[in-house]
């Protein structure tokens, strides 16, 4: 599975969670932005970034790369102005984090997402935002 089919995928279930949800969903005219999607609820607008990963330890990458190298050239830490990470693991669960979490979990360049409280503590907890569709 390519990188641009891993990026639908996030997107499309971060649509549909949302829109069951009740939230307007609105989308970019392009993908330069440091965000995914606009939501908004009964007034309140906010911003979500959406990441999919298919690799079997489920470590979602937080930096963004490209270029023919695959150059990092940003990271989901650097927009405290976002309000949500949206991640989608290798079985199609769903994660819905709150940006402030990762920041005063010293989240640095990657999460594992996991579904349980890790034996030995280590690890942003990743299993408190499991949500369903």
């Amino acid at each position: 599975m390519t990188n641009k089919q891993l990026g639908r995928i996030g997107l499309s279930m971060a649509i549909n969670y949302f829109t069951i949800n009740g939230y307007t969903v609105s989308l970019p005219m392009n993908d330069t932005q440091w965000y995914d999607l606009i939501i908004e609820k009964d007034g309140i607008f906010e911003t979500v970034q959406c990441k999919c990963t298919n690799t079997d330890n489920n470590v979602i990458d937080l930096r963004s790369t490209g270029g023919t190298i695959g150059n990092s050239y940003d990271n989901v830490l650097n927009h405290t102005q976002l309000t949500y990470l949206f991640c989608v693991d290798n079985q199609k669960k769903c994660f819905l984090i709150p940006i402030n979490d990762l920041l005063e979990g010293n989240a640095n360049n990657s999460i594992t997402l996991k579904y349980e409280k890790a034996k030995n503590g280590q690890g942003f907890p990743t299993y408190k935002y499991l949500i369903n569709i």
